[in-house]
């Protein structure tokens, strides 16, 4: 069995991987209460954003936190097409829960759907991602682990959208954001504590990128696309800033006329 090193890096990886997953929760939040503020297309195109950035916070905080990763016997290498999907398959699943949350009628059904679909499109992230990984050996998994890392994305995801139901001022959206940022890395490395790896030693060379030929190029890019949406949202007025400048406006039009 090889040795396996969760933080090759020190505190630096895991550290930096919370604080994607907080930025992602917390841009995921506050776009989810735009939209549940918003109708027609304007609810849409927050939906969609709300999406991409926990979908993009997850998988980045996933990915950084590989950059840690080491296997003692074997280098490291990814499958750069399956990395792809997994950030496809983090964006497609979690806007598919966060859209049954922003339409649903029924907010408790639309909650536990929401809430389901979401953990397991964050579990099925992290799993496809560890798919892609290309060692010399055999990866193996602890299912009661593994099993344990789904439960807490589920419960993770479902408390997300709960609080962008239920959470409406900033400062309780940023508590929430630290509070899933938890959960998302607990997920994490309670599904990297399952992995057991088998190494084979062998000569051959591994096919695929190293984590710094691709991920952390990939992890960088997206992680600068977080925070320019952040700025963006920040500085975007909210529903009841518009309304308040309609109304201030009215009575300068009625005296102009």
């Amino acid at each position: 069995m090889g040795h396996l090193d969760h933080a090759a890096f020190g505190w630096l990886t895991p550290v930096l991987s919370y604080v994607m997953a907080c930025i992602g929760a917390a841009l995921g939040l506050r776009c989810t209460v735009r939209a549940l503020g918003a109708t027609g297309r304007s609810r849409r195109n927050w939906l969609i954003t709300a999406a991409s950035a926990i979908g993009t916070g997850i998988w980045t905080m996933h990915f950084v936190a590989m950059l840690g990763f080491s296997v003692s016997g074997t280098e490291i290498r990814y499958d750069v097409p399956l990395t792809i999907l997994s950030l496809l398959v983090a964006m497609v699943v979690v806007g598919t829960g966060v859209f049954a949350v922003g339409y649903g009628r029924d907010r408790a059904r639309a909650l536990f759907l929401g809430g389901l679909t979401t953990g397991l499109g964050v579990a099925s992230m992290h799993y496809l991602g560890m798919a892609a990984l290309r060692l010399h050996g055999v990866v193996h998994y602890d299912p009661v682990l593994v099993g344990l890392s789904v439960l807490i994305a589920v419960v993770a995801a479902t408390a997300a959208l709960w609080a962008a139901l239920n959470i409406q001022s900033p400062i309780a959206v940023a508590v929430a954001s630290l509070v899933m940022g938890v959960a998302v890395s607990s997920m994490h490395y309670t599904g990297m504590i399952a992995v057991r790896v088998r190494v084979s030693p062998a000569g051959e060379v591994l096919p695929g990128a190293t984590a710094m030929q691709f991920i952390f190029p990939l992890a960088v890019g997206l992680g600068s696309y977080l925070f320019l949406t952040s700025a963006f949202v920040a500085l975007s007025p909210t529903a009841g800033e518009r309304e308040a400048s309609a109304s201030a406006q009215q009575p300068v039009e009625s005296v102009a006329r």
